[in-house]
């Protein structure tokens, strides 16, 4: 018990030494269970043998989708950091990891005019990017004399653009 009750100055420097030592070595148990993602890209994840059920903290920060063969997708929804546990058929814990997501890396122009905010990927060229924080009803067509959506028009044209691709990949209407 002695050598744990240091006083003094020496006593507080090494317990500040071993805080120190404490959390340096626990900083890459930490990152090891962690899964960094980007905002709206995808990363893989081997999942283990006896996995039967996966459960994901907040669907709204990410998305997991099994795949054939363990192979599970993880997907950046929202900014923030989450967890995903995977339980074997008795309940059992075989997996626990938290999933980072993190802002986009394409180069992005974001656009303020007052409070509004637009944001534009530039990759190569800018063109609207619908982006976690962009407001809606941000922008005046003095032509119509109307507000124009920017977050909703961009939806809409992806959805659209995806609806689109969809139908032609499965061979719809040809």
């Amino acid at each position: 018990m002695t050598a744990l009750c240091l006083r003094g100055l020496a006593g507080r420097r090494t317990w500040l030494a071993g805080a120190f030592l404490l959390t340096c070595l626990a900083a890459p148990a930490f990152a090891a269970n962690s899964i960094p993602v980007n905002l709206d890209e995808a990363r893989i994840l081997k999942l283990p043998d006896r996995a039967t059920t996966v459960v994901i903290g907040d669907p709204l920060i990410a998305d997991l989708s099994i795949q054939p063969g363990g192979i599970a997708v993880v997907t950046g929804k929202g900014y923030g950091a989450t967890n995903i546990i995977v339980m074997d058929k008795s309940g059992a814990v075989l997996m626990e990891k938290t999933v980072e997501v993190m802002g986009p890396i394409d180069p992005t122009v974001v656009v303020y005019r007052g409070i509004t905010r637009q944001t534009y990927s530039c990759a190569p060229d800018c063109a609207p990017r619908i982006t976690l924080g962009d407001t809606g009803k941000d922008d005046f067509d003095r032509d119509t004399g109307q507000y124009i959506d920017f977050f909703k028009n961009t939806l809409d044209q992806t959805q659209t653009r995806d609806t689109q691709a969809a139908a032609a990949g499965s061979g719809v209407g040809h």
